[in-house]
């Protein structure tokens, strides 16, 4: 029997960054069910960051990956994690609260964003209607993310430091004793570990059954995205992400095309999402109320599953009633661009230590992450 410090379950993203940033100073097994890493919703990331978009805690992680992106370990990646992109936030006359919303919550969290006019908006994307555009906000600093690059980075990171990775390994028993966890996978291997890390994505709520934790009220929803062909005659590589005020609808340049989604939220069991083809057709409708941009062919789509808890915030920390259960879930659809924060708060609160100070400087705390706040009945220290 293979005895480990940590055992990880889950390889996507979040999973991903805690063994990197755990198996330093600690023996890590990473336990994923699929094939190969990222197989769900780490592989179908929009990969935008933004530090204007999601709630105060998202918005904080975010910026406080910042300077990881920016400057990552030597070696973890061999291009940029990051390149310019800039996102346009617009509004009809109808959405003007929303977009102050959006322009409020940026400011808020100190996030470089401001009002441009109907001719500026249209300036940064020519096909958006101006008999139906009212107002717009920019954000200079929102970039592209190169998701793989980032994953990838992070398996690396891990593997060089002795982590362990375990493809097509679902855990099936997870029973604690005075000591510590005995993991059962679905081939017949057990192992043990003193902490099981719970980063399972859209099946946390299931693997926090086996663990016998309460649930936390962890709900998939399916996001559809499609892949539209690039207007003819149109050059739109510098366009920036578009993003309509109450969320009905995105769009951005990706490698030669226009990545797409109507930004549905469909209640779903944990599964392997699939896009549906009224969702695609809402999409494209939606889009066009707003912009010029005729549609002859789906170039390519697919679905994928966002998880939120009731706050949709990011559930990062210690299970209050079963021993050595560390949750990590209910990242929504803000798991890439908060990860290096997040991966590092992790770890910090994993080994039973302080978040670190840079990054508690932006205003993350235990008590905002920590699973407890889910529970009325149970009292959450900041």
């Amino acid at each position: 029997m293979t005895e480990y410090d940590f055992a990880i379950i889950g390889a996507g993203i979040a999973g991903a960054g805690i063994a990197a940033e755990l198996s330093a100073h600690a023996r890590v097994v990473v336990l994923e069910a699929e094939d190969a890493p990222g197989y769900h919703t780490t592989g179908r990331s929009a990969a935008l960051y933004s530090a204007a978009y999601g709630n105060a805690t998202i918005r904080a992680l975010t910026r406080a990956s910042r300077a990881f992106f920016d400057a990552p370990p030597e070696g973890f990646a061999s291009h940029d994690l990051l390149t310019p992109r800039g996102c346009l936030y617009i509004a009809r006359a109808d959405q003007a609260e929303d977009l102050a919303n959006v322009e409020a919550g940026a400011a808020g969290s100190g996030v470089p964003c401001h009002r441009v006019t109907r001719e500026e908006a249209l300036a940064l994307c020519p096909i958006l209607k101006p008999d139906v555009l009212d107002a717009a906000v920019f954000e200079p600093d929102a970039m592209d993310i190169d998701v793989n690059g980032l994953h990838q980075g992070f398996l690396r990171m891990a593997a060089r430091q002795s982590a362990v990775l375990r493809v097509r390994s679902q855990v099936t028993v997870l029973e604690r004793d005075g000591i510590g966890w005995t993991l059962a996978l679905g081939d017949g291997t057990t192992l043990t570990a003193q902490v099981v890390v719970n980063a399972a994505g859209a099946w946390a709520e299931a693997v926090g059954a086996l663990a016998g934790a309460r649930p936390i009220g962890l709900a998939p929803l399916k996001r559809t995205a499609m892949i539209l062909p690039w207007p003819a005659g149109i050059a739109i590589g510098a366009w920036p992400a578009v993003i309509d005020a109450s969320e009905d609808f995105y769009f951005k340049p990706e490698a030669g095309t226009i990545l797409a989604s109507p930004a549905d939220e469909t209640p779903s069991p944990p599964l392997d999402a699939a896009p549906d083809e009224l969702d695609i057709a809402i999409c494209i409708d939606r889009i066009q109320q707003a912009a010029d941009l005729p549609v002859q062919r789906v170039v390519r789509s697919w679905a994928g599953l966002r998880s939120f808890v009731a706050d949709r915030g990011p559930v990062i920390g210690f299970d209050h009633a079963v021993e050595g259960f560390f949750w990590v879930a209910g990242q929504g659809g803000y798991g890439i661009q908060t990860a290096p924060a997040a991966a590092r708060v992790a770890a910090a609160l994993a080994r039973g230590e302080d978040i670190p100070r840079d990054i508690a400087a932006f205003g993350v705390s235990a008590a905002a992450l920590s699973p407890a706040r889910l529970d009325r009945s149970v009292r959450v220290d900041a």
